[in-house]
C-alpha cells in the first residue's frame, strides 16, 4: 500500500468516478473517510491492498457531492390545489385573494397547526428531496407572520432535518407579506419583525439568516434595509427575494449589505449584476416558479454568466407558486427553460448552492477536509442527472460518512 494512504480512516469507497460540477472525470478513484470527513481521494492506480471489510466497491459509478436545495418554503399547512385549478380556469388572482385564497390561506392553515402536525405535513416533501440525493435543505418561515407562529415554523424546520437525516439551514422570512392584522400598517409590522421576531429567533438559535420579499406587493427598499440592519445586529446572515416581478434594485441593496444570495431575479438589470459580481453574492434561479406561473421574463443568465456571478438552482418548494419537491426537476428546467448547461446546473445544486447557504467550507464539493457527504448515481454520463425525469438514478446517499 502506498505511503500516502491516510493512516486513519474508517470507511473507503473504491472505483468511484468523480463528477466535478458535471465535468467528465478521468480514472477511477478511492474516497477515504474519517469521522465523517473526507480524509483522502486517491486514484485507484496508486493503491495496492485495501481492507475490504472497510470498503465498498462502487464499480465505476459516478459520484457527486451531495445535492443542496438552497431555497425552499417546505414547512407549511394546507394546499392550494383548488386555487391553482381556478387560476387555470381564468379566475384572476385578485378575485381568488378576495375569496380568502392566496398566501393568506396558507398563513391561516399554518397558524392552526401544531408543531407535530406541521412536521407531519412537511416530512413527505423533505423525504422526496432526500430520496433524490439532497443532503442539505434551506427551509424558510414566512407563513406564520406572528412571533409565535414564525418561531413554530423554525422549530419544525430543525425537526425536519433530524427526521429526514439532512442538514437544514433555517431562514427567518417573517417579511414574506404583511399579515391581515397589519393591513395598511406595513411599517408597524416591520417594527415587530425588527424588535421582536428577529431577536427571538436569534436568541433561540432557530435561524441563521433573514430573508425579505422586496417587491411592490411585499416590502420596500427602505423597509428591507431596516430588516437587514436588525438581522445583522443580531448576528444573522441576510438573503433576499429580489427582482421577481419588477426591478426595485433590491439586489444592489442586498449585495451592498453582504447578502449570501439573492433569489428569483427575472427583472435584474446590469447594475444589479455588477453589484452581485463585485460582492460575490450568489444568484439563485428558481425555474419551478417561472414554469408554474407561466412567466415570460427570463432571468439574465447570459449576463450573469459573463459577469462571473455564481448561479445556484433551487426548488422554491411552496404551495402557491412552485409546489415541487424535486431538485432534479429543477436541473432539467434550468437547462431547458433558462439555458444553463448540465454542468452549470449541477454546479448550481452543489458548489454554488453551498455558497448560497454559507457552507462552502463543508459542502458543495468532494475535497479533503470537507464532509464525506456524496451521492452514487446509476447514470452513463453526468448530464443524465438533468436529462431524464420520472426515474430515480440515485443508488446511494452517503451523509457524513454513513450510507443513508
Amino acid at each position: 500500500m502506498r505511503a500516502d494512504l491516510p493512516i486513519a480512516y474508517d470507511r473507503v469507497w473504491l472505483n468511484a468516478r468523480l463528477i466535478d460540477d458535471g465535468e467528465v472525470g478521468g480514472t477511477a478513484c478511492a474516497i477515504f473517510a474519517s469521522a465523517g470527513r473526507v480524509a483522502a481521494i486517491l486514484p485507484m492506480a496508486a493503491l495496492a491492498d485495501v481492507p475490504m471489510e472497510r470498503a465498498s466497491d462502487l464499480q465505476g459509478a459516478w459520484v457527486s457531492a451531495v445535492l443542496i436545495d438552497c431555497h425552499t418554503h417546505l414547512v407549511y399547512g394546507g394546499s392550494r390545489a383548488e386555487e391553482w385549478a381556478l387560476r387555470l380556469a381564468g379566475l384572476p388572482y385578485a378575485e381568488i385573494a378576495r375569496r380568502g385564497g392566496g398566501i393568506v390561506s396558507t398563513v391561516r392553515a399554518t397558524r392552526t397547526l401544531s408543531d407535530d402536525a406541521l412536521l407531519e405535513a412537511a416530512m413527505p416533501r423533505a423525504q422526496a428531496l432526500a430520496a433524490e440525493g439532497v443532503g442539505c435543505i434551506e427551509i424558510k418561515s414566512g407563513y406564520g407572520l406572528t412571533l409565535a407562529d414564525e418561531l413554530k415554523m423554525l422549530r419544525v424546520a430543525r425537526r425536519v432535518g433530524e427526521q429526514a437525516r439532512v442538514e437544514v439551514s433555517a431562514t427567518l422570512l417573517a417579511a414574506h407579506t404583511v399579515p391581515p392584522e397589519f393591513a395598511g400598517r406595513a411599517d408597524d409590522y416591520v417594527t415587530l419583525i425588527c424588535e421582536e421576531i428577529i431577536p427571538a429567533a436569534a436568541e433561540g438559535g432557530l435561524a441563521e439568516a433573514v430573508d425579505v420579499f422586496c417587491e411592490r406587493i411585499g416590502f420596500s427598499l427602505a423597509q428591507t434595509e431596516r430588516i437587514y440592519a436588525a438581522a445583522q445586529a443580531h448576528g444573522l446572515a441576510i438573503k433576499g427575494h429580489m427582482e421577481q416581478l419588477s426591478n426595485l434594485h433590491g439586489s444592489e441593496l442586498a449585495a451592498r449589505c453582504g447578502a449570501w444570495s439573492v433569489d428569483h431575479l427575472e427583472y435584474l438589470d446590469e447594475a444589479g449584476i455588477a453589484a452581485l459580481a463585485a460582492r460575490g453574492t450568489v444568484a439563485v434561479l428558481l425555474p419551478g416558479a417561472f414554469y408554474f406561473l407561466r412567466e415570460q421574463q427570463l432571468p439574465p443568465v447570459a449576463a450573469l454568466r459573463a459577469a462571473g456571478v455564481p448561479m445556484a438552482l433551487a426548488t422554491d418548494c411552496n404551495p402557491g407558486t412552485s409546489p415541487f419537491a424535486s431538485l432534479r426537476m429543477m436541473l432539467n428546467l434550468g437547462c431547458t427553460l433558462f439555458g444553463l448547461t448540465p454542468q452549470e446546473a449541477l454546479a448550481g445544486v452543489t458548489r454554488h448552492a453551498a455558497r448560497a447557504l454559507g457552507r462552502s467550507d463543508r459542502l458543495g464539493t468532494l475535497a479533503v477536509g470537507k464532509e464525506a457527504s456524496f451521492c452514487v448515481w446509476d447514470i452513463e454520463h453526468p448530464a443524465g442527472l438533468a436529462y431524464q425525469l420520472g426515474v430515480n438514478p440515485l443508488k446511494q446517499r452517503v451523509w457524513r460518512g454513513e450510507a443513508v
